[in-house]
Formats: C-alpha cells, structure tokens, sequence
C-alpha cells in the first residue's frame, strides 16, 4: 500500500482517507487537502502547491489500486477549489492525470474523472481555453460512452465548457479547427450529436467567424446529414442552414472554389436536397468562380432533373443549379487558353501562386468514366475563370449513350449542348465528330420533345459559320457510324449543292446520315420520318433540306428505299403548311434557281411514278404530266401503284391543288390538264376514287360552250409556256432510265423469292 511512502506535505490520516473505498472518507480526506492548499496559497508557496499535485496525480490519480484512483480524483479537485483563480497556473498538471482516467474500464471511476475535471474547469473558467483542444477530445470519446451516468456527467461538463467559450473572446479558433475536421469523421452517433452541437455553439459566437474555416469540415457535416439517426440529422440540417444564411449575407469572404467539389461529391438520396440547395446557391453568389467545376456539378445535377413529384424540391433546386450554371457560360469562353491567359496574367508573369486562403486560387472537377479526377488551377483573376469544356461535353456524352437517363435529364444534356454551340461554337466543333452519331441516334427516342431538341442541335451544327471546314463534307468511308460512301458511291461529297449557300460543312454530312438512319430504321422513317423532316425544314430552310436529300437520293443504290422516301418526301411538300413557301416557289417556275430545284427534284421524283406527276401538277406542267400518264401504260402496275393513284386524286381535292381545280374552267388553255386526269381516271379501277375523280371531271365546262373566237383551224395550245430552262425531253428519258431500273429489281426481287439459292 502506498501508506508506506512518504506522502509529505500529505498527512498519513489524508493518504488513508484517499485509499479507502468509502467516499465519504475520501470526501473528508479532500476537505483537508482543500484547507491544506490553501494555506500553501497564502503563503505563496508554489512549490509546495506543484508537489502536493505531483503525488496525487502519480501516486494516486494514476495508480493502479482503484481506491487510490478515486481518491487522486477527489484530491485534485480539491486543489483547484483552494487555488481558485490561481488555478490557472497550475491547469496542465491538474488536468492531464484527469483526462487519463477518462479511459478506465471502470465506468464508477470514469463518472469521478468527469466530476473532478467539471469542478476544476468550473473554478478555472476562461484560464482553461489554451487547453481547449485536449477537453474537447477527452469530452468527445466521453460523449460516447456506453455508461449514461459518465455519459450525463460529461453533458454537464459539456454545457459548463461551452458556456465558458460562448463568454469568452480569446477562443483559439485555429488550433481548434484540425482537431475539429479530425473528430467529424466519426461514425459514432453519439459523438456526431457531441461534435454538430459544438459548430452549432462556435458559429453563433459573434466573436469567432467560423464560416472562414468551413471548407476544412463541410465533407465531414455532410457525411453526418447522411446519418441513419433523425434527429442527428435534423441537427446537421440546422447547422448548414445558418451557415448557408452567412454565405449569403457574406458572399465576398467565402471560399466557393475549395468548396465545390464537396458538393458535388456529396449527392446521394439523403442528403441531395441540401447538396442542390448549397450549389444553387453557391452558383448564383459564385458566379464564374464555380464555372471550372461545370463537369463535376453537372454530373451532380443533372439525374435529378428526372425525378418525379415524390422529389419535387430537390428537382426544383437542381433544374434552378443547371439554369444559372448554363447563364455563366459565355461567348469569352471560346477563346483560346493562350488568349485568356495573356488577359488574366500581367506581362512577363509566370503562373501565379496560390496564397493560403486566397478566393481566386480554385480547382476544378473533371468526371473521367465515372472517376473523380481533381486538378488545381490558379488564377490571378475570379473573373478570369477557365472553362472545362472537355469535361462538360464528356458528362453531356456520356448521358446521351445512357439508355437509363431519363427524358427530362436528356432534354437538358441537348439544350447544354445547343447552348455551347452558340455560346462557344469554335471550341465545340472540336467534338463534333465523337458527338454527331450520337445525336443522330438519339433521333430515335420516345420524346417528341428530345427529337426537337436533338434537331435543334443539329441544325445549329449544319448551319453554324464555325463549323466550315476546308475538307467540307468529308468523311471516312470507313466509318461505320454514318459514312458518306454508304450513299454517294463514286462521288464526292465536297459538291456542296449551289442552293445551301448558309450552310456549312456538316449540312451534307448531315443529310447524308440522316437518310442512311432513315433507311436503316424503316420504324423510324415510318414513325417520325415527316415528323423530323418538316422540323428540319423550319430550322435549315425547306429548299435547303429538299434540293439536297434529292440530290443524295439520285445516287442511292437501293431503289425501294429511294422511292419510299421519294414517296414521304413528296407527301410534305404537299401537305405541310411548313412548306407553304416552297410550294409557292415551285408553283410558278418565274426563276432560274426555282426551275434548277424542280429539275433536282424531278430526278429523284422519278424513282416513284405518281410522285413525279404530282410534281407536275405542282408545278403546273400540266403537258409533261400528261406524257408520263402516258408512260404509265408501260409500267407494271401494282396494287401499291395503284393506291398511290388513289391518294394523289384525293390531293387533287384537297386545298392545296384549289389553283388546279380552278384551272379546269378554261378548258381551252388547259388541256393538258384534263388530259392528265383523264389519264389517272383510266387507270384506277371504278372505285369511290374513281367516282370522285369521275364526278370532279363530269363538272369540266363543255369546250364547246367555252369556245373563243379565235381560229377554229389553230392548234390547241396549252395556256402554260414551256420554261427556257427546262428540257422536258431530257427530263422523260431520264424518267424511262430510272423506271426501267425499278423494272430490273423487282424482277430480280421476285426470282430471288421464287429461287432463293439462286444469286443474281
């Protein structure tokens, strides 16, 4: 027993009282060490003071005897009672043997080493802050323990050092902080609630500015919003939000770019809603600081904008993210990185060095097959901010290749990359190539309203001036995905037609893939093919996309699908009220360029024979419908033939051949127009059609009736001129070269089918 020693200035009735295992002997073994101490305190005498501590720290608080233990505890905080406001002077070695005891496998002697060390802090006050950090790590492993008596000891002494710290104005915030961003970490829920409730108490001090230290610890309060307890949650939800009301009331002293990249890293389910609410705000006090972190926070925001009702808020908060971060994007963007940097450096300076704290350094996120990759920037200049181009359009790509991503998330990956095309055209059309199959695939979605973006991106490829290249039009014929030899076997691509002067390289390229799709994708082409089209024709100009889809048509080996889209082709021009202007430009054939689309159109029309009569009819070449009526006797008649007759004569009664009907009252200078009709009433069976194209006919005046005076001898002459540019001989030899190709296939289609081991 420790009875033996020499325990002077310690009596040896006071060492007995220490080691006893009743209390309240022990109590009045404190009393007298009290008493004791304060008799050393009066006479000044320190030393004594130092080793009255020393042996019940050493021989008692860090005994190995349980008894002894407790009875250091007592003794000790009897001392600091005597010392009173000296006791500061004494503090580290009154607490550290405390503090050691805090790890006792006895949960009793735990519950005391919190009893004494709350009697020497609550006699100490402000004198224990330079020993802040030790308190708060001894307090944070107590705040956890199993036993709820140390557990509501700690509590006390918990609030008593808070208190302490709320009055006082010499906080060392700086030391405190690394042991703060360590301790947050801890997946014990009680001590998550012990270090929530110590930021909470820190951020309301009006004397300790916590917001400027916030990046050290943001990872770590969101890592506890995620935690499985409510009410630890709630906690953490109260603490960001004041910090999210600083930010706001001090936007200039935050540090945005070091902490950008903890939001975006932090997006999963529980805590999405207030990561979203963070970026929201953070981009809209921000500004272009965050613009180098776009991939990252795209990568972030944009799954949420397809959730349903159930997620409306986070929803709301990150569409509202995508469409300030969309608005920071602008046309200064598009310069080159040497052209920014000679603006944001002074001359002759090097790469400016980041300063501790300094807001404009800032690093930025870059999103690599799913894999953070972080890289630091510096700037000498926030509103010289770089622009990760590459990293957007990789994020954008890879949710448009995503079968998963859901169509509101899809339509806002096209508008991003419609913006970008506008806002920063040159550097865009780097990706072109890697993103043009993509967004000709994706023509094939569901949406409506995804294909109507998807076109508009497209369009602005076809027509942008930034998209002129010196190999225009060129393209691999060894790419599967959309090359150009598919179509123009023998040909050259570089023949831009001479009447899409506003369009650039990728128009043709454009066309050309279209059409492959179309022929690829018959569901397509049957689905949403006059769909696309007339909405290309709103966005590209109707002559554009027609004079050259039949200029690839004419070189397009496979007949059937030539006629097919001859045949829808042929459809909208007579039907879409988007096409009202072409169809009038057509109508009267005044021009040179309008009769050079007419005989663009013919070629091509001349794959479908009806539709090439209707052409006529459109156009008012009423004597050349006639002779391929004419012709027709010559062709194989099929039913499909025939019920494209069928549709043709129900146009003829539709408003937009009104002019043609109109015409059949001057019998004398139409003709051929009556002729034509005739023709297409001889050749359908006597169906409703028939009736009504034989009622339509039966309403024509009697010629004779509609005589003039003129010569009775003289020809008859069709009212319509023939046009100077147009060679209507020309134009029915090549009718008979391409109908006698048709003729060829099918026969070579139909001995297939009757001999299907026999090749042609």
């Amino acid at each position: 027993m420790n009875t033996e020693k020499d325990f002077s200035p310690l009596t040896p009735n006071i060492v007995r009282a220490l080691n006893d295992k009743l209390y309240e002997k022990r109590k009045v073994a404190a009393l007298e060490i009290e008493k004791l101490v304060r008799e050393f305190v009066a006479q000044n005498n320190s030393a004594q003071i130092r080793h009255v501590i020393q042996i019940l720290a050493t021989e008692f608080a860090l005994s190995q005897h349980p008894h002894s233990r407790k009875g250091g505890l007592i003794g000790l905080a009897a001392c600091s009672i005597a010392l009173g406001k000296d006791s500061g002077l004494y503090l580290k070695e009154l607490i550290d043997p405390v503090l050691t005891c805090f790890n006792d496998s006895d949960s009793r002697l735990r519950y005391y080493a919190c009893e004494a060390l709350y009697n020497i802090v609550k006699v100490a006050r402000g004198a224990v802050l330079p020993h802040f950090n030790v308190l708060f790590d001894g307090l944070s492993k107590l705040a956890a323990d199993p036993d709820p008596n140390v557990k509501s000891g700690s509590e006390l002494l918990d609030r008593l050092l808070k208190d302490i710290v709320t009055e006082s104005n010499k906080f060392d915030l700086v030391a405190f902080v690394p042991l703060l961003r360590e301790r947050i970490y801890s997946n014990n829920q009680y001590a998550r609630q012990f270090i929530i409730s110590w930021i909470h108490v820190l951020e309301s001090v009006p004397d300790i500015n916590l917001l400027d230290y916030l990046p050290e610890f943001l990872d770590g309060l969101f890592q506890i919003l995620g935690d499985s307890s409510k009410e630890i949650r709630r906690m953490c939800e109260v603490v960001l939000g004041e910090f999210l009301k600083e930010i706001k009331k001090n936007p200039s002293s935050v540090k945005f770019a070091e902490m950008a990249n903890i939001l975006v890293i932090h997006s999963n389910d529980l805590i999405q809603l207030t990561s979203m609410t963070w970026m929201r705000e953070f981009i809209q006090l921000a500004g272009r600081v965050v613009l180098p972190y776009s991939s990252g926070i795209l990568t972030a925001v944009l799954p949420c904008l397809s959730y349903d009702d159930r997620k409306k808020s986070t929803k709301e908060a990150a569409s509202a993210c995508n469409h300030s971060l969309m608005k920071l994007v602008t046309p200064e963007d598009d310069e080159d990185d040497e052209e920014s940097q000679t603006k944001s450096s002074p001359p002759g300076d090097g790469t400016p060095s980041k300063k501790e704290g300094d807001l404009n350094g800032k690093s930025y996120l870059r999103i690599s097959t799913g894999s953070l990759i972080y890289s630091v920037l510096c700037s000498s200049d926030r509103s010289a901010v770089t622009l990760d181009l590459d990293g957007i359009v990789q994020v954008l790509d890879r949710h448009l290749h995503d079968s998963s991503t859901g169509m509101m998330t899809c339509i806002a990956v096209l508008k991003w990359l419609y913006h970008l095309y506008i806002k920063t055209p040159r550097k865009m059309f780097k990706h072109t190539d890697s993103l043009f199959p993509m967004l000709l695939k994706t023509l094939s979605d569901e949406s409506d309203e995804v294909i109507l973006k998807d076109l508009e991106v497209l369009a602005e490829i076809a027509s942008s001036p930034a998209g002129q290249t010196d190999t225009s039009g060129s393209c691999d014929s060894s790419d599967t995905s959309g090359g150009c030899s598919f179509y123009l076997t023998g040909s050259k691509v570089t023949d831009l037609s001479p009447s899409t002067p506003s369009m650039n390289s990728y128009f043709y390229k454009f066309m050309i893939n279209l059409l492959k799709r179309f022929s690829l994708e018959r569901k397509l082409l049957e689905m949403r093919g006059a769909f696309i089209i007339r909405q290309l024709c709103l966005l590209l100009h109707a002559e554009n996309i027609f004079h050259s889809m039949a200029d690839i048509l004419l070189k397009e080996e496979d007949l059937k699908f030539a006629s097919t889209m001859v045949q829808t082709l042929n459809t909208i021009l007579l039907t879409s009220a988007e096409l009202f202007q072409l169809r009038n430009q057509l109508k009267d054939l005044r021009t040179q360029e309008s009769c050079a689309l007419f005989c663009c159109l013919y070629r091509s029309w001349c794959h479908n024979p009806v539709a090439t009569v209707s052409l006529c009819f459109l156009t008012q070449n009423y004597r050349h419908a006639y002779d391929l009526i004419q012709k027709f006797g010559d062709l194989e008649v099929t039913v499909d033939f025939l019920m494209e007759v069928d549709k043709l004569v129900q146009l003829i009664e539709s408003p937009i051949f009104t002019y043609l009907r109109l015409q059949l009252l001057d019998v004398e200078h139409n003709p051929y127009l009556i002729k034509a009709l005739y023709g297409l009433l001889m050749l359908l069976p006597q169906s409703q059609v028939f009736q009504l194209l034989s009622h339509r006919l039966s309403c024509v005046p009697n010629p004779e009736l509609m005589r003039t005076v003129e010569d009775p001898k003289a020809p008859v002459k069709d009212k319509r001129l023939p046009q100077p540019h147009i060679d209507y001989s020309e134009l029915l030899q090549h009718f008979d070269r391409v109908q006698s190709k048709h003729l060829e296939v099918r026969h070579q289609r139909a001995g297939r089918s009757e001999h299907p081991d026999r090749k042609l």
